[in-house]
C-alpha cells in the first residue's frame, strides 16, 4: 500500500486508528477457550467488529510467539483473514526486529514474503546494514522505533551528544539517508507529547505510528496538535482499551463501541488540524 493509498483510506473513513491485536490467551473471554483456535476466534471477532472504524491492524508478535506453533498459526490466519475480508486494511507486524544483515534478510523474508504483512517494526540501533534488508521489498514498509512510549525510553533515547543532538534525533536524521517517506515510518509514543513537534522538524512528511493512546494515557489531541501533517501522517494505535473493553460474551460489540468513539474523535481532529 502506498502512502497516497493510505491517506485515501484515512480520508474515506475519517479515521487514522490502528487497532493493536495484543491478544493474550489469559485475557480473552473464557467461552472462546473451547474453540479449536481461541486466539484466532478472538481476533476474527475483534476485526469484524472494528473494521469500519480503523485503517490498520497491528498484531504484536510476542503474544503469538508465546504460544509456540499454535500461536504462529493464529497470527498467520489472522493476517490472511484481514487480507481476504478487509483488503484495504494496512497490517503491521509489531515484531521489533533488527540484526546483522543476513539475519535481517531472513526476518524480512518471513514477514514480507511468507506472512505478507504491509509493514514491520524494526529496531535501528545496530545501524544501516541491519535495516537495509527490510527495504529491499519496495512495496512494504519499515517502521523504525525512534521515540517510544514506555517509561524507560528516556534512559537512552533522550541522551545528548556533545553538540546537544539527542539520540532519537540522530536516528531520524541518519535514517533519512536510507529510504524516503514512501517506504519508512517511525514509532513515536503518544506519551512523548510536545516532543512530537521536534520529530516533525526532522521528518515533516513521514507517517508516524503512535502507540500509547488509551491504556497508557497518551493524549490524542496533543498527538494531533504536534504530529499531524498535510496527509494526516499519523497511525494512532490503541490496543487494550479496545480489545479488552469487555471480557464477557459481548466483547466484540464493546470493542466496536470503543473503536467508534476514537473514530469520532479522530474525525474532529482531522477537521481541526489537517493542514
Amino acid at each position: 500500500m502506498t502512502k497516497e493509498q493510505l491517506f485515501a483510506q484515512i480520508q474515506r473513513k475519517q479515521s487514522f486508528l490502528c487497532v493493536g491485536l495484543d491478544s493474550d490467551i489469559k485475557k480473552i473471554p473464557e467461552h472462546l477457550l473451547e474453540s479449536d483456535d481461541p486466539l484466532y476466534a478472538f481476533n476474527k471477532a475483534i476485526v469484524d467488529a472494528t473494521a469500519p472504524y480503523c485503517v490498520a491492524y497491528k498484531p504484536n508478535v510476542a503474544f503469538y510467539e508465546s504460544m509456540g506453533v499454535q500461536g504462529w498459526l493464529a497470527f498467520e490466519k489472522t493476517v490472511a483473514y484481514i487480507h481476504q475480508r478487509y483488503p484495504q486494511q494496512f497490517i503491521i507486524a509489531d515484531a521489533k526486529r533488527g540484526d546483522i544483515g543476513n539475519t535481517s534478510e531472513m526476518y524480512a523474508r518471513a514477514f514480507f514474503d511468507e506472512m505478507k504483512v504491509d509493514g514491520v517494526t524494526v529496531v535501528p540501533y545496530m545501524g544501516e546494514d541491519s535495516v537495509k534488508p527490510f527495504l529491499l521489498h519496495p512495496e512494504r514498509w519499515v517502521i523504525l522505533l525512534v521515540l517510544t512510549s514506555n517509561q524507560g525510553s528516556h534512559d537512552f533515547q533522550l541522551t545528548e551528544d556533545r553538540e546537544g543532538e539527542r539520540l532519537f534525533e540522530k536516528v531520524l536524521r541518519r535514517s533519512l539517508q536510507w529510504a524516503s517517506a514512501d517506504q519508512m515510518m517511525y514509532v513515536v509514543g503518544a506519551t512523548q507529547g510536545k516532543l512530537l513537534e521536534d520529530v516533525r522538524k526532522i521528518v515533516p512528511g513521514h507517517f508516524l505510528l503512535v502507540p500509547g493512546v488509551g491504556a497508557q494515557g497518551g493524549s490524542l489531541e496533543e498527538v494531533c496538535r504536534y504530529g499531524m501533517n498535510s496527509q494526516c501522517g499519523l497511525l494512532v494505535n490503541s490496543s487494550r482499551s479496545i480489545i479488552y473493553a469487555e471480557t464477557g460474551e459481548d466483547f466484540a460489540s464493546a470493542a466496536a463501541s470503543e473503536a467508534k468513539k476514537l473514530q469520532v474523535e479522530m474525525k474532529s481532529m482531522l477537521e481541526r488540524y489537517l493542514r
